[in-house]
């Protein structure tokens, strides 16, 4: 048995290589082929445009695929959403959509808009937002901001982009974040949906994993309650009995940006024998 998996070509798809590798999962690509190996037998790869990648899952010729939720959206197809990887370009956050005018421009609301022409990537969601509003207009598609538009609904993650070329935010038209989706007979396969249900555990343990670290320490029973007061718990952190009754061992998962001012005050705290150390995948 052997699934077919999608992974976006383009702009998301060094940070998708990066995080199958962080989940375990290596990718072997070669610039001159759509097609990759991997270091599982049971796991074939294709780099796939993210705005195909709905198509293709729906269609059977991929099991499952790493897309975003607005090429699903875009796509009007019938996937399964496996999981949201929150995850883009650049950060560990979502994306938006937004309607954008020229710096310059007279409008100023979503209904000045009404008979104009806007141009965008993402055409049908587009044309629902407007819709949706009552607002008539006319929608184009362009993979670039078109002098000729009156408005355009580009993704932004930061918003530079849209100030480099001095445009400025109406309104939001969606939001988006990355998603594994499957196709719903490979769902329905049980060897094939263990192998997807897999692969997802292992992505966002992976995901929930970036930017923390984990911590060791040893604290005196009665200066437990100081230390736990310092530290910004994942949830709770573990508390277990050393073989001196007197003493106890603390492990908890933090941010890394938060070690640095963490680490001194447990010292301050009386806690000992600090342990900082990476983390490759946490498993809610």
């Amino acid at each position: 048995m052997k699934i077919r998996l999608g992974v976006p070509k383009g702009s998301l798809q060094e940070a998708s290589l990066q995080l199958l590798g962080r989940a375990g999962l290596n990718v072997f690509t070669n610039g001159r082929s759509y097609l990759a190996s991997t270091n599982d037998s049971e796991i074939e790869c294709m780099l796939i445009r993210a705005q195909e990648m709905a198509r293709y899952v729906e269609h059977g010729a991929l099991d499952v695929g790493i897309t975003g939720l607005d090429w699903v959206l875009e796509s009007g197809l019938e996937v399964v959403t496996v999981a949201d990887l929150v995850y883009a370009k650049q950060s560990r956050g979502k994306v938006r959509w937004v309607l954008a005018v020229p710096e310059e421009s007279s409008y100023k609301t979503v209904e000045d808009l009404a008979g104009c022409t806007v141009a965008t990537e993402l055409v049908q969601v587009t044309y629902q937002y407007f819709a949706q509003k009552n607002i008539p207009v006319n929608v184009e598609f362009s993979f670039k901001p078109p002098t000729l538009a009156d408005a355009i609904v580009e993704v932004t993650e930061t918003g530079s982009s849209l100030r480099a070329n001095r445009l400025r935010i109406i309104d939001a038209v969606l939001e988006s974040n990355t998603q594994i989706i499957a196709n719903k007979k490979a769902w329905a396969d049980q060897c094939k949906r263990q192998k997807i249900e897999n692969l997802a555990l292992m992505l966002c343990g992976a995901l929930h994993a970036q930017g923390r670290v984990g911590l060791m320490l040893n604290v005196r029973r009665e200066d437990l309650k100081t230390v736990l007061s310092v530290l910004p718990a994942l949830k709770n952190p573990t508390i277990s009995t050393l073989s001196n009754q007197d003493w106890v061992a603390v492990n908890t998962i933090i941010e890394e940006s938060e070690a640095w001012k963490v680490i001194p005050q447990l010292k301050a705290a009386k806690a000992q024998g600090i342990v900082e150390y990476p983390l490759n995948k946490v498993v809610m």
